[in-house]
Parts: structure tokens; C-alpha cells; sequence
């Protein structure tokens, strides 16, 4: 019998790298589409906008500290969009799971030390560096590992003003 999960050291090489699990990333066609789903799950919004890699994304406070991320392309037309590809392929459903680490680069190195088939290094942006591991061998599932500093969201950051955000850069598409 395994012990606990909180009883089980860290895998050799990740014992100071992984700081938490930090969110699902759910895929979705039509963002309000899904905000029935966020109430179903108790979820509270806490942030969210436009990314420079042309989606949007509106995350959530679920009950017992996790995170609920919406990601919505803001062209569905756009077949070379990594999201409008991914649910032409699967549709709707979790994207990837997100790690928070202290240091991308190190968690890259030792996933990819490890075997494991890492992509999309990404150190450029100050707030935010991400690594991703390739599901094909992470069991199926795209694990993100995302190096970021947690801070207060800025008051004006809102879902209503999320949807507008998406609203505006769909017209704009």
C-alpha cells in the first residue's frame, strides 16, 4: 500500500522545483458558453484577458484553493491557432494541466533529464516563463510548467471586462 500523497517525498530532482499544482486549463469553443459550468463548480472569478498568442482566458476560484482557466481562441477560423487545431481535433475539453515552479528552466531541464519531451521554453516575458511537456509522454496530458510571481489582480479586471476584451479582439479578427 502507497503511503499518503502528502507523505511521499517529491520525485529525485523536483524536490525544490514544483511550488504547487496551479490550475486546469479547459478549452472551449464559446467562453460564455461555459460560464454555466464555472457556476455549477462554485467557481468566483479572479482574472483573466487577452493573451499576446491571440486567445482569451478567464480563470476561477474553485472551492478548495484550485483554479478553473476558460481558453478560447479569438479566431475559430484560424486552422494554424494551436487551440482552434485542438478542438477541430478533440473538442471542448482540459487542455493542460499547470505547475508553479521557482525555476522554469530547471524544471525543463530535469523533466527533459528524465526523459520526458519538453517544449515551447519560453524565459522571455518577466512575468511569466513557461515550459511545456509534450503529452506523448507525460500520459496524455500536456503539463505546463509556468514560473510567475503571485500577485494582486488589478481592480478593473473583471469578467465583464474580460468579455468585452474578447468581444472587441473577435470583431477585430
Amino acid at each position: 500500500m502507497l503511503p499518503p500523497m502528502h507523505a511521499r517525498p517529491a520525485p529525485p530532482g523536483f524536490e525544490d522545483l514544483v511550488e504547487r499544482f496551479d490550475h486546469v486549463a479547459v478549452a472551449v469553443g464559446d467562453l460564455p458558453d461555459a460560464l454555466p459550468l464555472v457556476d455549477l463548480l462554485q467557481g468566483e472569478f479572479r482574472s483573466g484577458g487577452i493573451s499576446r498568442r491571440r486567445f482569451c482566458w478567464a480563470q476561477f476560484h474553485l472551492p478548495g484553493a484550485t483554479k478553473l482557466e476558460l481558453l478560447q481562441p479569438i479566431d475559430p477560423d484560424d486552422d494554424e491557432h494551436f487551440l482552434v487545431r485542438f478542438l477541430q481535433r478533440r473538442g471542448p475539453g482540459v487542455h493542460h494541466l499547470t505547475f508553479k515552479v521557482g525555476d522554469v528552466a530547471a524544471a525543463a531541464a530535469r523533466a527533459a533529464e528524465l526523459g520526458y519531451d519538453v517544449w515551447g521554453l519560453d524565459t522571455s516575458r518577466g512575468r511569466w516563463k513557461e515550459a511545456f511537456v509534450h503529452p506523448r509522454t507525460a500520459h496524455g496530458v500536456l503539463i505546463q510548467f509556468a514560473e510567475f510571481a503571485d500577485r494582486p489582480v488589478p481592480a478593473h479586471v473583471t469578467l465583464p471586462w474580460v468579455m468585452d476584451q474578447l468581444a472587441d479582439a473577435s470583431r477585430r479578427a
